[in-house]
């Protein structure tokens, strides 16, 4: 139904009957509308101002007497492009403020303890803020992926991510990945997004999780059970590390 449709792009309930109203009726009066969308006149005159207020309706006088009339529905689109403007004004805003209070925030941590933190993520959601947190590092990346399985859970979410980390964030990765068409593929794109690749034979080393190595934490990513872990360990992160620079020096030799 066309009230289904406008109600998922932010419409309310009686918004979307008055609006699909003033489409099919012209310009009327407020009783009219109030009178064929079943509401009284004082809700009906504050679902138009919200509507003109979208840009989606306007009045006129005629003989005294004010008259409402929807705009033209491709409106629709230009009130879309404004809400997504706006949404990301608010997002901008947000983030701003988490900005300027983080130093504070960090400033409670205990900077005594040594116990490892763990965060868990899970759903596709979950999964890009878990990302997010590898845009923070302050070194190189050091990646065991599987680009097919990354495309594969997250469609829209890498090309984007790939320009963030190598261009704005300007952050180096190094990415053992098994030898498929996608991995191979990304792989010819290394000098452009930031990267040094090394393949591995797909038959014997095949793996479909993620493991992020970076500062003192580790993302361990299972893209099959769309789920991710974050360890915050100094300690463990040394070691992956470590074990990391073994596999790499292997990979390079094996693929000379």
């Amino acid at each position: 139904m066309i009230t289904d449709k406008l109600k998922k792009i932010g419409f309310s309930d009686k918004e979307a009957q008055v609006y699909i109203h003033l489409i099919q009726l012209g310009a009327q009066p407020v009783s009219v509308i109030a009178s064929r969308a079943s509401i009284n006149r004082t809700t009906a005159y504050d679902i138009i101002e919200s509507l003109i207020k979208k840009g989606l309706v306007s009045s006129t006088k005629k003989s005294g007497a004010t008259y409402f009339k929807a705009m033209d529905p491709k409106q629709l689109i230009s009130y879309l492009e404004r809400e997504k403007v706006e949404h990301f004004k608010r997002l901008e805003k947000q983030q701003k403020e988490i900005e300027d209070v983080l130093p504070e925030l960090v400033s409670l941590e205990n900077p005594q303890s040594t116990k490892p933190k763990v965060s868990f993520y899970e759903g596709e959601k979950g999964m890009r803020q878990a990302y997010e947190d590898t845009l923070t590092s302050t070194e190189d990346i050091l990646a065991y992926a599987n680009v097919e399985e990354m495309h594969k859970a997250l469609p829209d979410f890498f090309p984007e991510y790939y320009y963030r980390r190598a261009i704005e964030k300007n952050i180096h990765i190094k990415a053992i990945m098994p030898n498929n068409k996608m991995s191979a593929e990304r792989a010819k794109k290394d000098k452009d997004e930031n990267r040094e690749s090394v393949l591995i034979p797909k038959k014997e080393y095949e793996f479909t999780p993620e493991i992020n190595i970076y500062d003192d934490k580790v993302l361990i990513v299972s893209w099959t059970e769309k789920m991710a872990i974050l360890i915050k360990s100094k300690e463990l992160a040394d070691f992956h590390k470590k074990m990391y620079k073994l596999c790499w020096k292997a990979a390079k030799k094996g693929r000379g």
